[in-house]
């Protein structure tokens, strides 16, 4: 099974980036497809973005659209989330999480589509 961990959030200025990071262990890395959620205080998992295992990705969320990108480093077991112009409703721990079946044909955008998550981060946006 595969585990995760986040890292690369942290309080920043409206307006500022920050790049989340997301290792994996225990898996092939490469054979799965990967997201991103967040969660912010008192509302529901938020699907953000996600990259299957060939490398493309699912549209960005509207509300990241435009300021976010998603990438891999299979060489590293690696997932990204560059996040820039970051705003205060930016706040929230973000979530990477990875599919429950290797080599699946589209990557799935529902919490229910995949099976391994990390810890989280924090990352808090100031205004």
């Amino acid at each position: 099974q595969v585990q995760l961990e986040e890292s690369g959030g942290g309080l920043v200025q409206a307006g500022g980036s920050l790049r989340l990071s997301c290792t994996a262990s225990g898996g092939i890395f490469g054979r799965y497809g990967m997201a991103w959620f967040r969660q912010a205080p008192g509302k529901e998992r938020e699907f953000l973005v996600a990259i299957s295992w060939a490398g493309a990705t699912t549209p960005y969320a509207d509300s990241v659209k435009g300021r976010s990108t998603i990438s891999r480093d299979n060489s590293k077991n690696t997932l990204y989330l560059q996040m820039n112009r970051l705003k205060p409703e930016d706040t929230a721990v973000y979530y990477c999480a990875v599919e429950r079946q290797p080599w699946a044909p589209r990557v799935g955008s529902k919490p229910a589509d995949f099976g391994s998550w990390g810890q989280g981060t924090q990352v808090t946006v100031s205004s």
